[in-house]
């Protein structure tokens, strides 16, 4: 097949940056412009230093309306702003890496003056794999999102969750983006730790939108506590709610929800981060006390919670072999 032609927006972000790296590694696709309004002009690996030797492209204030595939890497809320102002092809197709289309409430979008209205499909391949198939546009999940439904998923879909789920994550700081802000200085970051949006954080809307999918009667409360690590990247998710079962039932439930799963993972060992640092995968564990199931869900918050999957997303959709471009080590060391 010819390449696919693809277009970023945003492309100054870490999220953008990762998407970058991973697509000059593709072997089906090229990027075909970098678009960034502040760095126009400037070479894309002055501001994605990772990238000096590897890429000699330079960011643009315009766009080409007739590439394959276009990923926006804009902060939430600015996707729909962007697409209200900015036409493309009918042949391209989107992906977007904000919030914006990501709830059944905001998925149709209609720019003014269009007479075709865009309907995103939410892409998270475990759940959606043969929708993102036949999708146009994708709804790319949040990182915090796609850890806690990796966890929660399989008692949904076995209709066991019936009481409240307890949520404990700490996230990189790479999560809150690249502007700077009070809890993003180094030295307030360093040897610290903190929540923030406790029991209110945004992900919560497509958490449980998921989770109905799979268990329509569920009434129950999803109890979220996300927390600010002084590292750089990674999600590292404690999930815990009743389960009659053994531990060892739990596990068959898990392994066999995930048995074509590309990139999730049921592990018999207790996690740590760095065994899904810089990889797309979801890394799993599931530990039973006093009635209670301990769930432990790890993923890298910009690849498998943003650049990874979204990729993933785009084999998907043009009919490629999941992995592909996605077979990373982890920085183990």
């Amino acid at each position: 097949m010819k390449h696919i032609q693809v277009g970023i927006i945003g492309g100054a972000g870490y999220t953008a940056g990762e998407l970058i790296r991973l697509l000059i590694n593709h072997p089906n696709a090229v990027i075909n412009f970098v678009y960034s309004t502040s760095n126009a002009g400037n070479k894309i690996s002055k501001v994605h230093g990772d990238l000096v030797g590897s890429l000699d492209l330079e960011f643009t204030d315009t766009v080409n309306p007739d590439i394959d595939v276009l990923f926006l890497c804009l902060g939430h809320g600015n996707s729909v702003k962007f697409l209200s102002a900015n036409t493309f092809s009918d042949k391209t197709k989107i992906i977007d890496l904000g919030n914006d289309f990501r709830l059944e409430a905001d998925k149709v979008f209609t720019s003014t003056g269009s007479v075709q209205a865009k309907t995103f499909v939410y892409g998270l391949p475990e759940l959606q794999r043969e929708a993102v198939k036949d999708a146009n546009f994708i709804a790319n999940p949040g990182c915090f999102a796609t850890a806690i439904q990796l966890g929660l998923l399989p008692l949904a879909n076995a209709g066991l969750l019936n009481n409240d789920v307890h949520i404990n994550a700490v996230t990189g700081a790479t999560g809150a983006g690249t502007s700077l802000s009070a809890t993003t200085h180094y030295t307030w970051r360093d040897n610290n730790f903190s929540y923030y949006k406790p029991f209110t954080h945004q992900h919560l809307g497509e958490i449980n939108q998921s989770v109905k999918q799979l268990q329509n009667g569920f009434s129950s409360d999803i109890l979220f506590m996300p927390n600010r690590g002084n590292f750089s990247r990674g999600i590292f998710a404690t999930l815990y709610t009743d389960f009659e079962g053994s531990v060892e039932e739990a596990k068959t439930l898990y392994n066999d929800f995930y048995k074509d799963a590309a990139f999730t993972f049921v592990s018999d060992e207790a996690l740590h981060l760095k065994q899904v640092v810089n990889t797309n995968k979801c890394l799993i564990h599931l530990h039973k006390h006093n009635g209670k199931l301990l769930i432990t869900s790890v993923i890298d918050n910009l690849l498998k919670g943003a650049s990874g999957q979204a990729v993933q997303n785009m084999n998907l959709m043009f009919g490629l072999e999941e992995t592909t471009g996605l077979n990373l080590k982890a920085t183990y060391f």
